[in-house]
């Protein structure tokens, strides 16, 4: 357990909605692609709908810990992203600080697998650019973006090799797609280059075990370079809202 989470609270399921009826959690359809192939779940769900009266989960899920009636940025760390995701965000954006990066780089690193914490890893860099940019500044927001392809070529001048990690991932004959391989070449001539580049390589040194940082270091930071909306993140009305209202109540059917 990380010293620096803040400790989760949970409500009864007798407060949460649907109480009395059996909550049946459907997965998500992305999870129904598996590497043996596609899974249905929905008709044996359908079925013990059909046969017990249960129904599908809408709301809080008593078994995930409550996000505040406002949430902000951090909240999402402390509440839904998971361990190695909040350790890695965090490892990486305290490496930028103590580089004495400029608080973009620091925020950009803060946020750049945003997506893998608690929402979707395929394409994440794309999802998580899109989930902050009504938020932050349109280099920030590009840079999350880019760092995705950026990862996957080297740029030695610039201090960045090939991730070691990549090889055991992918395998040491893979090949980025056509997509992400003009995403770099795109990014290369473009004049924020160096800010996404700058996250790929704090990205390569933040995945060390038994490295703690605490998240309220970068209090005075994200009051700078991350507008939290009053209602709270979800609840304001953006366009990316209902993303982070899939965070909050990750189970709901519909």
């Amino acid at each position: 357990m990380n010293p620096y989470r803040k400790p989760p609270r949970f409500i009864p399921p007798e407060q949460c909605p649907q109480y009395g009826h059996e909550r049946m959690a459907m997965p998500q359809p992305l999870g129904n692609f598996t590497a043996d192939g596609i899974i249905e779940p929905e008709p044996a769900f359908l079925k013990r709908m059909a046969e017990t009266g249960a129904v599908f989960m809408m709301g809080q899920n008593p078994k995930l810990p409550v996000m505040p009636e406002r949430p902000k940025l951090l909240d999402f760390f402390h509440y839904r992203f998971n361990d190695i995701a909040f350790r890695h965000l965090l490892q990486s954006a305290k490496t930028a600080m103590d580089a004495g990066q400029s608080e973009t780089v620091v925020i950009a690193c803060l946020l750049h697998d945003i997506s893998n914490g608690a929402f979707l890893r395929s394409d994440h860099g794309y999802w998580g650019a899109q989930m902050i940019a009504p938020y932050v500044t349109e280099e920030v927001a590009w840079a999350v973006q880019h760092h995705q392809a950026l990862r996957y070529f080297a740029d030695e001048a610039a201090g960045f090799k090939y991730p070691d990690a990549y090889n055991q991932f992918f395998g040491a004959d893979f090949k980025p797609a056509d997509y992400l391989c003009k995403a770099h070449e795109d990014a290369r001539r473009h004049r924020w280059y160096m800010t996404s580049r700058l996250i790929t390589i704090y990205d390569v040194y933040a995945f060390q075990d038994g490295v703690d940082v605490d998240p309220e270091i970068f209090t005075d930071i994200i009051g700078r370079n991350f507008r939290e909306p009053a209602e709270g993140l979800g609840f304001d009305g953006s366009p990316v809202a209902h993303m982070w209202r899939t965070m909050i109540w990750p189970n709901n059917f519909l």
